[in-house]
């Protein structure tokens, strides 16, 4: 497919995109431009195809939608000049590897400049592009991340159970949007100035940077202990209903003037009156659980949900797939999609987010096929057709 029929539409029409890489954490940024009309070139090496396309699941056809594909082997000599030929016309790089591995190849920032002065590269890595060279040269993957950047040592049971990741792979989209908005930042800039830029995005840092427990501890010396399901609120946990399980937040003046008084506590009494919540441990806390506990094991989800909301106390069902279908507010949503594979059958997937009034994003085209607009792709780049054909003899660019 030429850039030339690919539809117009969202705020990121015209914006060109190369991504290079595997996985989550780099090349689900540029998917999210993709969703908004970005046009997203996704290179893939020849002899490693993304681990998604043969991963458990369909991580691949949800995340490489609206892309087009190139396979091109980018170290050897035939295959840089192919990218940077490529790159003369693109306003982003969002490439994914171990830290300084472009620069090995002798594709520094500086290389990519001289073949565009406005491009915005982004680098995502496990762990940076400078530091200890021990970590920079290696290897990361999302649980690896959330180890280094101190994010899993917050969640798992309590001690001495040992900690475990957060999922599904929390680390890699958070890693994700924000190299997803750095690099458009970047990008305003360049329009503005014509000066590109170079952005470390280091995955752990993406988990070190996504909460203040951090601060915390380094500011106060508070530091924060794994406490598994149970929160340091009383009654911020999930509950046991007749048909299903709902979740709450009992906080806020209106939950305690309304709430408790809806689950038979007084809130005047002297270990409510005049507080926001009540921590566990503190006089009235087991009251307030064991009360909610009560509650909701008399009633459905449902029940249990509209009451607990129209007096004060944020709820919300604990939904799983099957009650999604049917929800009416998923529905009235439009929250799923479904769309025809290249492979021949039915994809089933959420809609784009998040939800634009005046340009909104689309789903224009399934994943590419392994290498499917390779000829395209080159062609548009300055090559001929003669040497589009010598690149597939010596193997430098493949195709499905």
């Amino acid at each position: 497919m030429k850039s030339t029929e690919i539809p117009k539409f969202g705020p990121l029409a015209g914006v060109k995109v190369v991504s290079v890489g595997m996985s989550v954490a780099g090349p689900y940024a540029p998917s999210l431009m993709a969703d908004f009309g970005a046009d997203v070139i996704f290179i893939e090496n020849p002899a490693a195809p993304d681990v998604c396309r043969q991963a458990p699941g369909s991580s691949f056809e949800k995340e490489r939608k609206n892309h087009r594909s190139l396979v091109l082997n980018i170290p050897t000599p035939e295959g840089k000049e192919a990218l940077l030929a490529i790159l003369k016309k693109a306003d982003i790089l969002i490439e994914t590897s171990k830290g300084g591995q472009w620069a090995k190849w002798g594709l520094t920032d500086e290389v990519l400049w001289q073949a565009n002065p406005k491009l915005v590269i982004g680098h995502v890595s496990g762990f940076g592009q400078t530091g200890d060279p021990e970590y920079v040269a290696r290897g990361s993957w999302d649980s690896i991340g959330q180890a280094f950047g101190g994010y899993m040592n917050l969640n798992g049971n309590p001690e001495p159970e040992p900690p475990a990741p957060a999922a599904p792979y929390t680390c890699d989209y958070l890693t994700a949007m924000s190299a997803c908005w750095s690099c458009l930042a970047a990008y305003i800039h360049a329009q503005k100035t014509g000066q590109g830029e170079s952005i470390d995005i280091a995955q752990f840092e993406a988990a070190l940077t996504s909460h203040s427990y951090t601060q915390d501890y380094l500011t106060h010396g508070i530091e924060r202990k794994r406490s598994g399901p149970k929160s340091v609120i009383a009654g911020w946990q999930g509950y046991q209903c007749k048909d299903g399980q709902i979740f709450t937040c009992f906080i806020g003046p209106n939950t305690m003037k309304k709430g408790l008084p809806l689950i038979g506590l007084d809130p005047d009494a002297p270990e409510y009156k005049g507080k926001l919540y009540v921590l566990v441990g503190e006089p009235g806390s087991e009251a307030i659980v064991e009360a909610m506990k009560k509650f909701c094991a008399a009633r459905t989800v449902n029940e249990a949900d509209l009451e607990l909301n129209h007096n004060g106390i944020a709820a919300s069902p604990i939904m799983t797939f099957e009650m999604m279908k049917t929800h009416p507010h998923y529905i009235a949503r439009e929250e799923f999609i479904e769309w025809e594979t290249f492979g021949g059958y039915t994809f089933k997937s959420t809609n784009i987010f998040p939800r634009m009034k005046n340009n909104p994003g689309k789903v224009w085209r399934p994943a590419p096929l392994f290498g499917m607009d390779n000829d395209d792709i080159l062609e548009e780049a300055g090559l001929t057709p003669d040497q589009i054909k010598v690149l597939y003899e010596n193997k430098v660019i493949a195709k499905a």
